[in-house]
């Protein structure tokens, strides 16, 4: 008799849903917990492909284990379902994202059902319930309240395809991550987060956590720690200072000009000194259509112009040098201005080259032999032509410099972070409605906690405006409301939260999903902290995970949750690759279903063939 798998399967699948087999225990008596998390999937309209449950799967196998040992064990499911692809299929179609995203989440659950998952199916959250994004508005007010949001007018990277500000993690390559097309800079008024504020706890508390070693080093190298001193050049001819970051002091005495971005305030300040002025109007504008991205590529052809009628003065060596403005030095790094020493730097060397600059070599290897410029091994190197360091290793100079700027308030010893600010607003419908409102008496005042959800408006123009409006900007009867302060006539906020926000702290809501209280009871809380093994994506490192860990910190700060790491363990998975080599999606055709291999194996030959295809990592 042939073996009817699907049968079988279905008949299990069902017993284990109705008698909630995998159903996490609410009794916290017991000391042997364990909590497996995966990162929830989109709702797309393509559904599932392979790739999923090559991560379920895995953490799978582990919570089926701990069950049998005795854990009390949480492994959770729900749907990620804010975000541009629904909202972009919506302006395809028009039909309202809601009803795709609850056709999708049906079919994503039906998939998920028939390879046989022990997820507890009682704690399903979708961050579009009013009910969820409550908590998330909440931890946006909070974050307020705290001085951790605010609105600031920048260049940001505007994608122009889906017309929407993008955070610096979402930029590959100089187009959007999600959608492919090319970035430019905007000026545009924005929410931002200060996740700079975390920046050396989030590096420092890596030590604690059980995560693979290449997702630490990609964490750090985001954040993009360094030290060095904050150096005053004086304007010649004027009091005003343009003040640099560098990592290197000790090679001030070859500096011998300096570089400001294209967007800096020296240019607006000094407008009627410049005798250049349309020039350099003009490279700015030239500057504003690239991404940070394509100002910052190492291996471009080198830019520029000099500002004629401005000099600097090298604090050290007390000579006048020229100021020029170029689209590699970005507004965003540090003070937006830099000292160049092309005798030691790469990029500076190419510019000098080019524009016939001075070159004065200031660092020599320390054993004295010939090099060709640029000598950029200069951590092991000696000072040369430097004055009072000179003959110094490169190690004790820049102590003795910095020491000098000092005593002379030229300077001061800095840390710097490569990390940005998050950039928070994102000008679409589908998004989570950002709880403050403008008052002109009041400023911007958060809505009453009382009065949260704050729901989306219903409606069927989802196209964001030209200049990059969000589409709510044209539902005035949404839009105007009253302060909660004063009760005057006030405008809410009509840009949206970005995806990134509901996945920030979803590991926290299936502990307690249907508490109207609280995003989850102290008890949940404190029993299933931290989440014990989170399995994931390794294209995630460094946007998700390091977002997450920022809010967890924050609510760790405030008394909200007991531990300063949400995940005790982090391990990312290999990518299953298309026949043709490239990602698998459904945009280059190389999607394979699983539901046509279940169909024709069966879920237990699908699940243990994903589990032994090859390295797990």
């Amino acid at each position: 008799m042939a073996y009817n798998f699907k049968e079988i399967e279905k008949k299990w699948q069902d017993k284990w849903l109705k008698e909630g087999t995998f159903n996490a225990s609410n009794n916290y008596t017991n000391p042997k917990k364990w909590y497996g998390l995966i990162e929830f999937p989109y709702p797309s309209g393509q559904g599932l492909h392979v790739g999923h449950p090559r991560s379920y799967t895995a953490l799978d196998v582990i919570a089926r284990k701990r069950r049998l040992q005795g854990f009390n064990v949480l492994f959770p499911i729900g749907f990620d379902a804010f975000g541009l692809p629904a909202e972009n299929y919506a302006i395809k179609t028009n039909v309202h994202p809601k009803i795709t995203t609850a056709k999708n989440i049906a079919h994503f659950t039906e998939q998920l059902k028939s390879v046989g998952f022990s997820f507890d199916w009682s704690r399903v959250i979708d961050t579009t319930d009013p009910k969820y994004y409550k908590w998330t508005q909440w931890i946006f007010i909070q974050l307020y309240k705290h001085g951790l949001a605010y609105k600031a007018t920048m260049p940001i990277n505007f994608c122009t395809g889906c017309k929407v500000g993008l955070a610096n993690e979402e930029v590959v390559n100089g187009v959007c991550e999600r959608c492919g097309s090319p970035v430019v800079q905007k000026e545009k008024s924005q929410w931002m987060l200060k996740i700079t504020e975390y920046a050396q706890r989030l590096i420092d508390d890596l030590d604690d956590v059980d995560f693979l070693e290449k997702i630490k080093t990609q964490q750090r190298n985001w954040i993009g720690r360094s030290e060095g001193a904050e150096v005053k050049f004086k304007i010649a001819n004027n009091n005003e200072e343009l003040v640099v970051y560098t990592t290197r002091p000790d090679t001030l005495f070859g500096a011998t000009y300096m570089v400001i971005a294209p967007e800096h305030e020296l240019i607006k300040k000094f407008a009627d000194k410049i005798t250049n002025l349309d020039e350099i109007n003009e490279y700015k504008h030239k500057a504003s259509l690239k991404s940070d991205f394509e100002r910052s590529e190492m291996n471009k052809e080198k830019t520029g112009v000099e500002i004629k009628g401005l000099k600097a003065i090298n604090p050290l060596t007390n000579t006048e040098i020229p100021i020029w403005i170029s689209d590699y030095v970005l507004s965003s790094y540090g003070t937006g201005a830099i000292m160049a020493v092309p005798a030691h730097d790469e990029r500076d060397f190419e510019f000098a080259t080019k524009f016939n600059l001075p070159i004065i070599q200031v660092v020599a290897p320390a054993d004295g032999s010939d090099v060709e410029l640029p000598f950029t091994d200069v951590e092991t190197g000696k000072s040369v032509n430097s004055g009072f360091i000179t003959g110094l290793p490169s190690k004790d100079a820049k102590v003795k410099v910095t020491e000098y700027l000092e005593e002379h308030k030229i300077g001061t010893k800095k840390v710097n972070y490569k990390l940005r600010d998050w950039v928070f607003s994102r000008q679409r419908y589908w998004g989570e409605p950002i709880p403050m409102v403008y008052c002109e008496d009041c400023g911007w005042v958060p809505i009453d906690e009382k009065d949260l959800p704050l729901t989306l408006p219903e409606v069927e123009d989802f196209l964001p405006g030209a200049n990059g409006e969000s589409p709510l900007a044209r539902h005035t009867e949404w839009i105007n409301t009253t302060c909660p302060h004063c009760g005057k006539p006030a405008k809410r906020e009509t840009d949206t939260m970005p995806q990134w926000a509901s996945s920030s702290w979803y590991f926290l809501r299936y502990m307690d999903p249907h508490n109207d209280e609280a995003l989850a009871s102290k008890e949940a809380l404190k029993y299933w902290s931290p989440v014990d093994w989170y399995n994931g994506g390794m294209e995630h490192t460094t946007l998700h995970l390091l977002y997450s860990r920022f809010w967890h910190k924050f609510l760790y700060d405030i008394g909200v949750v007991p531990t300063k790491e949400p995940y005790a363990k982090r391990t990312s998975h290999g990518m299953i690759l298309g026949s043709n080599g490239e990602k698998m999606s459904k945009s280059k055709g190389n999607v394979i279903n699983p539901d046509d291999i279940i169909n024709e194996f069966g879920a237990d030959a699908f699940r243990v063939y994903e589990m032994f295809m090859g390295p797990f990592d």
